[in-house]
């Protein structure tokens, strides 16, 4: 289904999830919450100057690319949720599989991810390095649910299907999830990277248990800080952190929660992270907590959206590389998608990014 058609079914069912039947996914932790506002921001191509700056992060992403649709020559080289990142990237700006300037790419990506996935419904390549694979698997997940949405194919549902049962079968009696594909334990950061991943399959038509949605939510909600910030694990305690914080928000959103008294804490917390000349880029994982903060400011509009966009927008642009690339700890090519899926938001082509 092309994206146009796609949205002339969002809206004609009123506003709600795309390929849910026309119900919003909102499970009984969000119920009582204030309906979602009407969001200022508005769809739009992102300014010339940043559309070459974004053109030149995803030819570099081409450019790079291997043979079988992996990325990397280095420490993370053919990692599962780099390649899907990089696949996002370019289905952001507009490409689809089969079609759009960048389609060979995502076709690539597809297939390499496809080819990761085990019969168990794990996405992981497991000779390659990885902070831990169930953020490859989440975001592989996320991969394959968005290509599913956007070309409807027996074979991709069935991989996508297994990858959404090993979610839900995996998440620990916290409500969370952790490193691996084991009950044992949980963070919020890997916690998130799941319920995005579950609400993309949700958005494609997959059923996912309305109950598994309400438990990682109430984990989320308690593991938010007095600042309005996230601490790392429930079970430990600690401090809040900016990128685990607005990853928070975006969870939220994607389970139905929009307003609320948690949502503004976590909100004024994050703004406090505002990018700007004489603010030190030293927090770590800056591109992630990016990635989830242009993803909250844009699902929130109005004036978070007016400050955040312009900020995050100057700073990227005078931070990209020669050829074309980020830097990153982990490598230049999940800096550059993290980059461009930054810098694409306005554009509103993922689904996932979509009110």
């Amino acid at each position: 289904m092309s994206l146009t058609r796609r949205r002339r079914l969002h809206h004609a069912l009123g506003g709600s999830c795309l390929f849910c039947g026309g119900a919003s996914w909102k499970p009984s932790a969000a119920r009582g919450q204030t309906p979602r506002p009407a969001r200022a921001a508005r769809a739009a191509a992102p300014p010339p100057a940043t559309e070459q700056v974004v053109r030149r992060g995803l030819d570099y992403l081409v450019r790079v690319q291997n043979e079988d649709g992996s990325f990397g020559t280095g420490i993370y080289a053919r990692n599962v949720g780099v390649c899907s990142l990089a696949g996002l990237a370019f289905m952001a700006h507009g490409s689809t599989p089969g079609r759009g300037p960048f389609a060979t790419a995502v076709d690539r990506c597809l297939a390499y991810v496809l080819s990761c996935c085990q019969e168990s419904g794990f996405i992981t390549l497991g000779e390659a390095v990885s902070h831990g694979p169930m953020y490859e698997h989440g975001f592989a997940t996320l991969l394959l649910a968005e290509c599913y949405g956007m070309s409807p194919q027996p074979a991709l549902r069935s991989r996508l299907a297994a990858a959404v049962r090993l979610i839900v079968e995996k998440q620990n009696s916290e409500g969370g999830w952790r490193y691996f594909p084991e009950r044992s334990d949980a963070d919020i950061s890997v916690t998130i990277c799941q319920v995005m991943a579950l609400r993309a399959a949700r958005n494609a038509g997959l059923y996912v248990p309305p109950t598994t949605i309400e438990r990682c939510v109430d984990y989320i909600k308690r593991s938010q800080n007095a600042d309005g910030g996230f601490m790392y694990q429930l079970s430990l305690g600690g401090p809040s952190k900016f990128p685990r914080s607005a990853a928070a928000i975006v969870a939220l959103h994607n389970a139905g929660i929009y307003e609320g008294e948690e949502i503004e804490r976590a909100r004024q917390y994050v703004l406090e992270f505002l990018p700007h000349k004489d603010r030190a880029r030293g927090e770590n994982h800056y591109l992630y907590g990016h990635y989830y903060a242009v993803q909250a400011m844009w699902q929130a509009g109005g004036d978070y959206w007016r400050k955040w966009y312009p900020a995050i927008e100057a700073d990227l642009a005078s931070h990209q590389e020669a050829d074309g690339s980020w830097l990153d700890s982990v490598s230049p090519v999940y800096g550059t998608a993290m980059a461009c899926l930054i810098l694409l938001m306005p554009r509103n082509h993922l689904p996932i990014f979509q009110k």
